[in-house]
C-alpha cells in the first residue's frame, strides 16, 4: 500500500487543464486509497473489464462530469484497449516517483526519469527542488538538468560548466572541499568528470580537483598545444575567464602560486631571457626574473631605455602587477636616468644659460632620480634593485649633482649681482605674478606656497594637476633667493619694496615688518586685501567656510609643509622622497577644494628647493674649513650669514646688496653642493645653497576652465581581412593619439559575437602609449574561437571593442568590425 496524499496535488494538477484523467497502475499500489483521495468534484471509476460501459457514461451519459478512470493490472495493447483514443485524447497518469517527479519540473523527454531516480537524494528536500525549479527551461534535456541540479549543489544560479569549475577552484584554493565532497555525496562526480573531458580534454582514471588544476596550469605552461582534434581551445578560452573575472581572480593568484612551487617553475626559467618572458604572466616568478634580469642588464647598460619602456609598458598587465608595479617603475626611471647620464653635457655658456638648461632639460634627472628612489625605498620586494641602485647613486651623484655644482659654480662665481635677464627674480613674484591680477579689483588670487617644493617635483605637480578635467598648469621658474631658506624665500613671494635681515640676523622683515610665522605674513597681506592661512586649518572648513573666506580676500595664501618639515630633521630625512609623494596628492586635493570655493587662478610656488641623495654623503662633499670672522651670526649646513666674515676659497662670499638685500650683512656659501658639517643635523637633505637644485624656484598657475577639456583615447579596428579563416585571428588595432594629460588612456575588451553570442574569448585591452610615432602606436588582439563557433560558419561574425559604462557592471559597444566565419575541417587543428 503507499500514500496517496502524495499523489493527490499530482492528480489535482492533471485536472486543472483536463475533464478527464486515465490513471494506470499496474501493480495495484493505490487501490485501496482510491477513496480517500478526496477529489471534490470528481467522481472515481476503477475499470474492471467494462471498458465499454466507461467510455459511454464518459461520453454520453456524463459528458460534462469530471472522472479519475482508475486501471491496474496490465493493460491492454493496440486496439484491444477499449479506451485507447480516450487515452490518448486525455494523457495518461502514473504514480511512478521519477515520473511525478519530471512531471513537477515540467520537463519532459528521454533521460529525463533516468536523472530523477539517479540523484533521488537531491530530490528528498523541497527547498532543493524549488531552487533547482527556479532555473529550469522548459525545453532542457537530461544533461541540462544535471548541470543545473550540479549548480544547485553548489549554491549558484550558472550551470556552464566553467562557472561549476570556477566554483571549485574557488573552493580548493581555500584548502576546502565541501562543494565537491557535495557533489560525490549526490552522485554527480561522474557527470563533472565526463564534462571535463568532454570539454576541456583532462581524462583520468583517478581524476581529482588538485589534479585538475596541475593539469590545467601545464596545458598552460605549453600554450595549450594538442594533438587532440579541435585542440585545447575550451580549456584555454575557460582558463582565461578563470583567471581575469574578478570572482575568480585572487583563486587562480593562489592556485598559481601552489602549482609554481609543486612544479619547480623558477628552476624552469632560469637560464630563459627576459625578452622571451614579456608575454607570460602564469606565475609570480615570471615577473621576478624579469625584474631581476632587467634591472641587472640597465645595471650594466646592456638593455636600451626605449626596450626597458617597453617591457615595463607590456608588463603592466600581468597578473601580478600590484605587487611590482613600483619594481618596474624603479627599473623604468633608473634607466632612463643612466640613459641621459651616459650622453649629459653640462657646458654652460653663462649664468642665465645655466638657469635656463636647467629649467628645460636637466631638472628631468633629478625627477628621475627621485622617483627611482622612491619606488626602490616603498617597493616590498627591494633586493632586485641593489646593484642597479649602486650605480643610480653612485653616477647620480659623482656625474650630475657634484659635476653640475661645479660648472654652475663657476658662473656663479662670475655673478657680481644675484639676478638673471633668464628668470625674474622671486622677491618680484607678488608684483609679477599676483599684482596685475588683483589691480582692478575685479579678480582674485590664491597662492600656495609648499615649503621646499623644487622645480622637478612642480613638473609632475602639474601633470598631476592637468589630468584633472578642467584645470590646466603652466610651469615657469623664478630665481630664487641666496640664501636659499625658508624666512628668506617665503618673505621675498609677499609684498614688499625692501627686505633685510634683523639685527641678530634671526628674522627677515619685508618694508621692516617681521615675516617669521603666518601670523605676520597674513599682517602683510592685509595692506592688499589680502589674508594667510595653514593648508590644514583651509582644509578643516567646510565647503561654506573656504567659500566664504575667498570671498572675503582679494589674495589668499596658503601655507604647506610637508617636504621641509619633513627633510630638515636628521631623523626623517630619508624620507623625504616619501613627503614628496604626500605633497602631490595634498596639493591636488587642495587646489579642488579651491576650485569649488570658486577659485579659478591659483598660483603654486616654493621658498627655495633642495639637494637630497639617498645615501650618506663621503667626508669629500663636507668642508674641512670653517668660516671665520668677526661677528658670525647664522651658521647652517649650507650658508653662514655675519658680519667681517674672513674670504676663503672655500665659500663664495657675497655682500647684502649683491643679493638684493637691504642691510649690512655678509652671505657665504659652500660652494658646488657641499656642506658644513654641524653636530646633530643631517646631510642627504639641505638647503641654503646656490646649486641649480636650490635656486631654480617654481611657479605653476594654475586655471579652471569653465568646459571640460578631458578625453579618452580614440582606438580604431583595422582588419586586415573580412574573413576568418581557422581558430583563431588577430584583429589589428589602432590608437590614434599618443596619452598626454589631456588625452587619456583607454580601457576595452574585446570579443567575437553572432548576434549577442560570444563566440570567443574576451581581451582585455589598454591603450595607453604616449609615443608620437604611429608605429608604437598598433596593437593585436588575438581572439580564439570556442567550439560552439562551428554552429555559425558561413555567417557573419561581430569582432566588438566595448568598453564598461562607468560606475556599473554594464558594457556598451565602442566600435566593431564584421567578419564572415569560413572556417574548414582542416581548421579545428590550427591550435
Amino acid at each position: 500500500m503507499s500514500d496517496a496524499t502524495a499523489v493527490r496535488p499530482h492528480l489535482l494538477r492533471w485536472f486543472d487543464s483536463r475533464r478527464v484523467v486515465f490513471w494506470h497502475d499496474p501493480e495495484g499500489q493505490y487501490a485501496a486509497d482510491l477513496d480517500s483521495l478526496d477529489l471534490p468534484g470528481i467522481q472515481a471509476i476503477c475499470v474492471a473489464n467494462d471498458e465499454f460501459a466507461v467510455k459511454n457514461r464518459l461520453l454520453h451519459d456524463e459528458p460534462e462530469g469530471k472522472f479519475l478512470v482508475y486501471r491496474s493490472g496490465q493493460v491492454p495493447s493496440g486496439i484491444g484497449d477499449w479506451l485507447l483514443d480516450l487515452e490518448l485524447a486525455y494523457g495518461v497518469f502514473t504514480a511512478d516517483r521519477a515520473a511525478l517527479v519530471a512531471q513537477d519540473l515540467g520537463l519532459a523527454g528521454k533521460g529525463i526519469d533516468e536523472v530523477v531516480q539517479a540523484h533521488e537524494k537531491f530530490f528528498n528536500a523541497a527547498k532543493r527542488v524549488q531552487s533547482l525549479k527556479a532555473v529550469l527551461s522548459p525545453e532542457d534535456d537530461a544533461a541540462r538538468l544535471r548541470a543545473k541540479i550540479s549548480a544547485v549543489v553548489l549554491g549558484q544560479r550558472e550551470h556552464s560548466l566553467l562557472e561549476i569549475t570556477r566554483a571549485l577552484l574557488t573552493e580548493n584554493a581555500k584548502g576546502s572541499h565541501a562543494k565537491y565532497d557535495a557533489l560525490i555525496d549526490y552522485g554527480l562526480d561522474g557527470f563533472y568528470w565526463q564534462g571535463v573531458a568532454r570539454i576541456y580534454g583532462y581524462e583520468s582514471s583517478t581524476p581529482s580537483i588538485d589534479d585538475l588544476v596541475l593539469w590545467i596550469f601545464q596545458r598552460a605552461i605549453e600554450g595549450f598545444k594538442s594533438d587532440r582534434p579541435g585542440g585545447l581551445q575550451n580549456i584555454q578560452l575557460d582558463f582565461a575567464s578563470l583567471r581575469n573575472d574578478r570572482r575568480s581572480q585572487d583563486a587562480m593568484a593562489t592556485l598559481a602560486k601552489r602549482v609554481a612551487g609543486d612544479l619547480d617553475y623558477k628552476s624552469k626559467i632560469e637560464d630563459a631571457s627576459f625578452r622571451d618572458l614579456v608575454g607570460v604572466d602564469l606565475f609570480e616568478e615570471t615577473d621576478q626574473k624579469i625584474i631581476s634580469d632587467l634591472a641587472r642588464a640597465v645595471a650594466e647598460q646592456t638593455v636600451t631605455p626605449r626596450e626597458v619602456a617597453e617591457v615595463v609598458r607590456a608588463r603592466q598587465s600581468s597578473v601580478w602587477i600590484d605587487n611590482y608595479r613600483r619594481l618596474y617603475s624603479a627599473v623604468a626611471s633608473a634607466s632612463e636616468l643612466l640613459g641621459e647620464l651616459a650622453s649629459l653635457n653640462l657646458t654652460m655658456q653663462s649664468f642665465d644659460d645655466g638657469l635656463e638648461r636647467y629649467r628645460r632639460e636637466w631638472f628631468h634627472i633629478d625627477q628621475l632620480y627621485r622617483q627611482f628612489v622612491y619606488a626602490a625605498r616603498t617597493a616590498e620586494y627591494p633586493r632586485p634593485l641593489e646593484a642597479l641602485r649602486d650605480q643610480v647613486e653612485k653616477r647620480y651623484t659623482n656625474k650630475f649633482v657634484y659635476e653640475l655644482g661645479n660648472a654652475w659654480q663657476q658662473q656663479v662665481d662670475q655673478a657680481e649681482k644675484w639676478r638673471s635677464t633668464a628668470l625674474r627674480a622671486q622677491t618680484a613674484f607678488y608684483a609679477r605674478y599676483v599684482e596685475p591680477l588683483v589691480r582692478d579689483g575685479d579678480k582674485k588670487a590664491v597662492v600656495i606656497i609648499s615649503d621646499a617644493m623644487r622645480y622637478e617635483v612642480a613638473d609632475e605637480l602639474g601633470s598631476l594637476i592637468r589630468q584633472e578635467d578642467r584645470f590646466d598648469a603652466n610651469l615657469e621658474a623664478v630665481l630664487g633667493v641666496l640664501p636659499s631658506y625658508t624666512q628668506l624665500g617665503m618673505a621675498a613671494l609677499l609684498p614688499h619694496s625692501t627686505l633685510k635681515h634683523s639685527a641678530d640676523a634671526k628674522t627677515v622683515l619685508a618694508d621692516n615688518q617681521p615675516t617669521n610665522n603666518t601670523t605676520f605674513r597674513g599682517m602683510i597681506l592685509e595692506a592688499v586685501g589680502g589674508s594667510a592661512i595653514q593648508a590644514e586649518d583651509f582644509k578643516a572648513l567646510n565647503a561654506d567656510e573656504r567659500r566664504e573666506l575667498y570671498k572675503a580676500n582679494r589674495v589668499l595664501y596658503v601655507y604647506h609643509n610637508r617636504i621641509d618639515a619633513t627633510g630638515d630633521k636628521p631623523g626623517t630625512e630619508r624620507q623625504v622622497l616619501e613627503a614628496v609623494d604626500d605633497t602631490l596628492r595634498d596639493i591636488v586635493d587642495l587646489v579642488k577644494k579651491l576650485a569649488s570655493a570658486n577659485a579659478t587662478n591659483i598660483f603654486i610656488t616654493a621658498d627655495h628647493g633642495f639637494l637630497f641623495q639617498d645615501e650618506a654623503l663621503a667626508d669629500t662633499f663636507f668642508l674641512s674649513t670653517q668660516p671665520q670672522g668677526d661677528d658670525i651670526k647664522v651658521v647652517n649646513r649650507r650658508f653662514v650669514l655675519g658680519n667681517g666674515l674672513k674670504i676663503d676659497p672655500a665659500f663664495a662670499t657675497f655682500e647684502a646688496a649683491q643679493l638684493g638685500l637691504d642691510s649690512e650683512l655678509e652671505v657665504q656659501i659652500p660652494k658646488s653642493i657641499h656642506r658644513l658639517r654641524l653636530a646633530g643635523g643631517g646631510s642627504r637633505f639641505v638647503h641654503g645653497g646656490a646649486t641649480l637644485q636650490e635656486i631654480v624656484v617654481p611657479v605653476l598657475a594654475v586655471n579652471k576652465k569653465r568646459k571640460s577639456d578631458i578625453r579618452l583615447v580614440n582606438v580604431e579596428v583595422w582588419p586586415e581581412s573580412d574573413k576568418i579563416t581557422t581558430g583563431q585571428v588577430v584583429v589589428r588595432l589602432f590608437q590614434t593619439d599618443p596619452v598626454n594629460d589631456k588625452v587619456q588612456p583607454r580601457t576595452l575588451r574585446a570579443g567575437l559575437y553572432v548576434g549577442e553570442t560570444l563566440i570567443s574569448n574576451l581581451v582585455d585591452l589598454t591603450f595607453d602609449q604616449t609615443s608620437s610615432d604611429k608605429r608604437d602606436r598598433y596593437q593585436g588582439a588575438r581572439m580564439l574561437l570556442s567550439q560552439e563557433s562551428s554552429d555559425y560558419n558561413n555567417r557573419a561574425v561581430e569582432f566588438r571593442l566595448e568598453e564598461r559604462i562607468p560606475n556599473t557592471n554594464q558594457w556598451r559597444v565602442f566600435a566593431k568590425a564584421v567578419y564572415t566565419l569560413k572556417r574548414s575541417f582542416a581548421s579545428d587543428f590550427d591550435f
